[in-house]
């Protein structure tokens, strides 16, 4: 990528990226910055940020704190150079895995808190039972996605992949499993069922 010139292309790409910021919580200027540093393949600093994106300075430094926050920007620094360098983390697997935390942090335990309070509180007749009930059930259903997300951020990347690539072939082996679960109690209890039905008369005892 030549010194201050972007393509066509990725002019496409970062201002894409700009408007699907607002979409994921974060402003146009931050998704501009973020979506240069991918594309751009070396560290930029503050000053080169600017003049790719004819940014005043102030919002670049306000648009790379924001990334920090994020975790989806790294900090680097050069010998006998006193600026500070930005980059995105190198594995494109590292930063969805950073996206997803930092939604979690900032979106999920927030509300997994405020029901925790809400169903510890007594209830005040049966509305509010009915409604504790409710909340037990978004509660219930957000911590198991909550723990299926611990479970999946311990994976490798390449484990990550085979099981994308699984699709619809999960599906089935979760068919088969409830098949063999269901199925052994029946055939358990035609098992029983066989064993207590009286003889047929004249027919020979079994050894």
């Amino acid at each position: 990528m030549e010194t201050n010139t972007l393509t066509p292309l990725m002019q496409r790409f970062i201002s894409h990226f700009g408007e699907m910021g607002s979409r994921w919580g974060i402003n146009r200027t931050v998704g501009q910055i973020y979506a240069l540093l991918y594309i751009c393949g070396r560290p930029l600093n503050a000053d080169e940020i600017a003049e790719y994106l004819s940014f005043s300075r102030s919002n670049v430094s306000m648009g790379l704190k924001e990334l920090q926050s994020w975790r989806l920007v790294k900090l680097l620094h050069r010998p006998n150079d006193r600026r500070e360098y930005f980059e995105p983390p190198g594995d494109i697997w590292d930063i969805f895995k950073a996206l997803l935390e930092e939604r979690r942090r900032r979106e999920i335990e927030p509300t997994l808190s405020m029901l925790r309070d809400a169903l510890l509180e007594q209830p005040n007749g049966p509305g509010d039972r009915e409604t504790q009930k409710r909340m037990r059930d978004m509660y219930e259903l957000i911590e198991l996605s909550s723990s299926w997300f611990d479970d999946v951020q311990r994976l490798s990347p390449e484990t990550l992949v085979s099981l994308m690539k699984m699709g619809s072939k999960v599906k089935k082996l979760l068919d088969v499993r409830e098949k063999f679960r269901f199925g052994a109690p029946r055939a358990e209890a035609a098992a029983d069922n066989a064993a207590d039905a009286p003889a047929t008369p004249g027919a020979p005892d079994k050894e």
